[in-house]
């Protein structure tokens, strides 16, 4: 090799060093820096108390001794967690009946479905939450069907500003969360598995209990665990379509930092919170392990 070559391949490989490191430095630097970083910094805040309206750096446990014994919190804590879990059954029952009628089609139409069952997405979150204020209002479309075909008598302010509006427009809002998993679950069961079960006789819903549901129930769970955990934190969508009956968990969240501007307090409720979602994701990990 000649000392042109040898000067040239040593360039090269010195330029190449640093670019071979800055690879791994990005993948796992930028997450470290917009997730992990804000979380400790949650996590350091929770351990610092109030004084004169500022937060001062002294390690105490009092906010979430504060939690723990405020029984208003508590309940408004607990009170989240079995609101968000009907949230999740709810869409996770609906999801699982369209994605499983889009799955069973064939040809662009599925596609077609496929594409509208998760177009909500791209919409605007507080368009969505505006078009829930609209359906369930005192003069809404809900109210307008529940009057034409007889079940009321005059329009009903029933499903707007109380926990049953909020539990109806999670489940909406994030529906497409719950059908996109569960489709991509049944769209991996072979469909020679489906086609071997029909020619030895079984009925289709043999089929559909002893075949499709197992191998798609690693899908619900993920789906059902999506809409939870968006539910669990969502503050927003209470607050417009729940009014005062739409105190949830979130929401105290939110106000101990936009309102009473009590960081420390706050940071601690949002430690809580992130907990329970680490303890829903185990749980939805061990079911997915025994499915």
């Amino acid at each position: 090799m000649s000392q042109s070559a040898s000067t040239a391949l040593g360039k090269h490989t010195t330029t190449a060093r640093p670019a071979r490191w800055l690879l791994p430095i990005v993948v796992f630097g930028l997450p470290c820096v917009t997730v992990l970083l804000p979380l400790l910094t949650f996590l350091t805040y929770s351990f610092w108390s109030m004084e004169g309206g500022r937060p001062v750096a002294d390690f105490t446990f009092d906010n979430y001794v504060k939690f723990a014994g405020d029984p208003g919190y508590v309940g408004v804590y607990f009170s989240t967690l079995w609101m968000t879990l009907f949230v999740a059954i709810f869409a996770l029952i609906a999801g699982y009946i369209i994605a499983y009628c889009i799955w069973r089609l064939d040809g662009p139409i599925r596609n077609i479905l496929l594409l509208s069952s998760v177009l909500p997405l791209s919409i605007s979150y507080i368009v969505k939450i505006y078009s829930m204020r609209n359906i369930l209002g005192f003069s809404g479309f809900l109210n307008q069907i529940l009057v034409w075909s007889g079940f009321l008598s005059e329009p009903s302010r029933t499903f707007l500003f109380n926990q049953t509006a909020v539990t109806i427009s999670m489940t909406m809002i994030y529906l497409p969360f719950g059908i996109l998993p569960i489709y991509l679950a049944l769209d991996r069961i072979p469909r020679s598995l489906i086609a071997a079960s029909e020619d030895l006789g079984a009925y289709p819903w043999r089929t559909f209990t002893r075949i499709v549901l197992p191998l798609s129930a690693p899908g619900a769970v993920a789906g059902g665990m999506f809409v939870m955990v968006l539910a669990l934190g969502d503050f927003l969508t209470p607050q417009m379509v729940g009014g005062t009956s739409g105190f949830t968990f979130g929401r105290a969240v939110w106000s101990q930092f936009g309102l009473a501007f009590n960081w420390p307090f706050g940071a601690a409720l949002a430690v809580v919170l992130l907990l329970t979602v680490a303890a829903l994701m185990a749980l939805a990990n061990l079911l997915v392990r025994r499915t």
